[in-house]
């Protein structure tokens, strides 16, 4: 990883794990990353971390990793035990997008509160944000799009449909904050 940059390893290993078995997840992380470019502004230092996370959020899923069936977790373990991968990073995927909600409906979340500590609450909401206002195919949405299309994908008596419900509130004021913070940086007169 010392040879290349945070965001080319990034791409480069998210690619690797998601193009050929899921295309389609590696068009959302695609997608996610692209909305992660688009915080830089509000990001400052941290925009490059937030791109590197953005694009690896869900190599989770990635059938030659994914152990629990739990993406974020699975993720995060190996971005930490066979990447060693920045620590931030690691922090960002592990507890990406209301994953403590879903770890607690898989009996997981023990698991994932004790290997993996949060990370700062603006990186934490940045990176949801990029994730639920981004479709599966890797376009921007709304997150009340993305919520009803999370339900309606796996139905609202499954697991992630019982906890995408839960999270509803929090992703929209997660949602609400950022855009919060957009909208201050383009009130002060700054470029976008």
């Amino acid at each position: 990883m010392a040879a290349m940059g945070l965001t080319e390893w990034a791409y480069s290993l998210s690619e690797s794990l998601l193009s050929d078995p899921l295309p389609r997840r590696w068009a959302h992380s695609l997608g996610v990353a692209k909305r992660a470019r688009s915080l830089g502004p509000i990001m400052g230092d941290d925009a490059e971390l937030l791109e590197a996370a953005a694009v690896l959020h869900d190599i989770g899923y990635s059938p030659t990793i994914a152990t629990t069936g739990f993406h974020p977790l699975d993720g995060a373990r190996f971005l930490r035990d066979q990447e060693k991968a920045d620590e931030r990073v690691v922090r960002l995927v592990a507890h990406h997008s209301c994953a403590l909600l879903e770890a607690e409906e898989r009996g997981l979340r023990q698991e994932l509160e004790g290997e993996f500590e949060l990370e700062r609450p603006d990186l934490v909401d940045a990176l949801l944000y990029c994730d639920m206002t981004t479709t599966p195919d890797g376009t921007q949405t709304t997150p009340a799009e993305r919520l009803d299309e999370i339900v309606q994908r796996y139905g609202p008596d499954t697991i992630v449909g019982r906890f995408i419900q839960r999270a509803a509130p929090e992703i929209h004021a997660a949602s609400e904050r950022v855009e919060g913070r957009l909208a201050q940086v383009s009130a002060d007169g700054q470029p976008m």
